[in-house]
């Protein structure tokens, strides 16, 4: 072993959770290092997941507009429109690496010691790491283990990295397919496969559920299915797939039950995402999981192991990138100030279609479920005079209520921007707003959070424009 180097706190992972908690803790006054065995900092988000593709589902909407029509409607035309998928995928590349960047920028400026590696456990408080520099220990007071997580995979579907791959692959393929299959009907298989249905691919989407986007308001789920087969992508609902594998020309898709194989160009396989612990060391010091991979953790983010904590991903939870800073920043707090918290009932889940699909709070099943009397109101964008203005009208706003008390108990949009005008809600809900409260609150006009102040005055029967 090398040299050894000595910091307060060494965060393992410089994804969403790792970055950030680093960055709190100098500015908390801690000596921080950071590790990741990826030379561009940001994690899987920054890398091959949020960030690039955002950048897809935004170039990609641009070109489906001009391609069908749509803007003709604003009295705009095009003459020979082209696709430069090439350009396009620069472009993605190019935002990336920015943002990469601007962290490495912030890890200076903070003095955030980064380093670049992979990292094992020798015991708790001292690591191995493995670089291009050659092996170093690096000892720590506290270590916070934030990896992330990284694709799900399924029996008999054999990925090779070309024509059957996970998201991964899916944001470089090097021509538009023919047939793309995606696997799964979540946040990432939708966003994925709408970016190359826009660009020109027939799209099939193959889910073991009978309902799309698990987890979100089954009711809205329903009506944002509806919508995007409207817009071409194909849907395959309550099938199981059992196999899948590349061909001479393509893939096949294997079926359960006799159903017939799926032949295609490509696969998408995007069945979820699974804990990334692997290869870390836990045995050595004793740090067990749970059984779905997941290390354990209490209120304060500390596992088993003495001064050993988790954040993000690699703990029970969704696994969304904004949940692993805000829990990344709780940690770090803790761990100096005595005091950090996250709400759990106020995080927002955005899907990033056309129109997007956005959520906080609970559902519709899980207040019935859980016995919870509630009441509900909603609001179409198609009587929202900005959403008018835009030419994007489908979708719309639930807000759900207690039913003695009106606190906000959860609310859930599809429509345009729905990712942005959560953001409210989440607030609303933080703070324990009632829906007069949100109804009551004075909104520009005209602007699409107007649909979100009138569903929610809707609870109680007031809405105006309806």
């Amino acid at each position: 072993m090398g040299d050894t180097v000595q910091h307060e706190l060494v965060i393992i992972g410089a994804g969403p959770g790792g970055y950030v908690a680093a960055l709190r803790a100098a500015q908390l006054g801690l000596d921080v290092a950071c590790i990741d065995r990826e030379k561009l900092l940001g994690g899987t988000c920054l890398r091959v997941g949020c960030i690039p593709s955002k950048a897809l589902l935004e170039s990609s909407a641009l070109y489906a507009e001009a391609k069908t029509g749509a803007l003709g409607a604003h009295g705009i035309g095009f003459d020979g429109l082209g696709l430069d998928l090439k350009k396009m995928l620069a472009r993605k590349d190019k935002e990336v690496k920015a943002l990469a960047a601007g962290i490495n920028g912030l890890f200076r400026k903070r003095k955030v010691t980064r380093y670049e590696g992979h990292a094992r456990f020798v015991e708790p408080t001292r690591i191995a790491l493995e670089s291009r520099d050659g092996p170093r220990e690096v000892v720590a007071k506290n270590v916070i283990i934030a990896t992330g997580s990284r694709p799900a995979t399924l029996p008999g579907v054999e990925l090779d990295g070309d024509r059957i791959g996970t998201s991964t692959e899916a944001l470089a393929y090097p021509e538009v397919p023919g047939h793309l299959v995606v696997i799964g009907a979540g946040a990432i298989g939708l966003e994925l496969g709408s970016v190359w249905s826009r660009l020109g691919a027939r799209v099939t989407v193959l889910e073991y559920l009978d309902r799309i986007l698990p987890g979100m308001d089954a009711e809205l789920a329903a009506e944002a299915r509806k919508i995007f087969a409207r817009q071409g992508l194909e849907f395959r609902l309550g099938v199981r797939v059992t196999g899948a594998r590349k061909t001479k020309n393509g893939a096949v898709v294997e079926l359960a039950d006799d159903e017939p194989p799926v032949e295609c160009d490509r696969v998408l396989l995007a069945v979820g995402r699974v804990p990334n612990t692997e290869g870390l060391g836990l045995d050595a010091i004793g740090l067990e999981t749970d059984g779905r991979g997941f290390i354990p953790v209490d209120d304060a983010y500390r596992t088993g192991v003495p001064n050993v904590y988790a954040v993000g991903d690699v703990i029970p939870g969704p696994m969304l990138a904004h949940k692993a800073s805000e829990e990344g920043i709780a940690c770090v707090e803790r761990m100096v100030t005595g005091y950090g918290h996250v709400n759990y009932d106020a995080i927002p889940n955005v899907v990033y279609t056309e129109p997007e699909v956005a959520s906080v709070g609970r559902t519709e099943g899980q207040l019935q479920r859980a016995g919870i009397d509630y009441r509900k109101g909603s609001f179409p964008f198609m009587a929202s005079g900005r959403a008018r203005a835009l030419g994007h009208t489908e979708g719309r706003v639930k807000v759900l209520a207690d039913a003695e008390s009106d606190r906000l108990l959860g609310v859930h949009i599809v429509g345009p921007r729905a990712g942005d005008l959560i953001a409210e809600a989440a607030v609303a809900i933080e703070f324990g707003a009632s829906a007069e409260d949100l109804g009551r609150a004075c909104h520009a006009h005209p602007t699409l959070p107007e649909a979100l102040k009138e569903a929610a005055l809707d609870v109680a029967r007031r809405a105006i424009h309806i």
